[in-house]
């Protein structure tokens, strides 16, 4: 798999590839737009999609970012088309190391209770459970 950074101001094409592959793998929610996700995150100095490519088709992505200090990954997602490859593991790794580049110590990152196997698919990457209270607020 190829892995590339997302273009600041992103093709039409690419913008939509990405927003159906989170689509079919269950990341999206009617609250959140993911096409100005996608365009938000290139435009920023402080994030970026990275897209992970088999034989030319968007088939891994991942939108990370961060504050200066700690890291942040949202959009995870490989196409169940090409799972099991190893794909997640890359991605993953992909956006740890351009947290790293970036002097950014710390990458943190939310999954939903519910979703055990994604979990699991951390905790196997070294990711540990912080316990935490995490709040928020629409604006």
């Amino acid at each position: 798999m190829e892995i590339a950074e997302i273009a600041a101001v992103p093709d039409e094409a690419t913008v939509a590839a990405l927003a159906a592959l989170w689509e079919r793998c269950g990341l999206t929610r009617p609250w959140n737009d993911p096409t100005a996700d996608i365009r938000f995150a290139a435009a920023g100095p402080a994030s970026t999609v990275l897209i992970g490519r088999v034989a030319g088709t968007v088939a891994a992505s991942v939108m990370v970012g961060h504050d200066g200090h700690r890291g942040a990954v949202y959009y995870v997602a490989v196409d169940p088309a090409h799972g099991r490859k190893g794909h997640g593991r890359a991605i993953m790794a992909a956006a740890e190391s351009w947290l790293a580049a970036r002097g950014v110590p710390k990458l943190n990152l939310m999954v939903r209770p519910e979703n055990a196997a994604v979990a699991a698919f951390y905790r196997a990457l070294g990711y540990e459970t912080e316990e935490r209270l995490v709040l928020a607020r629409r604006l």
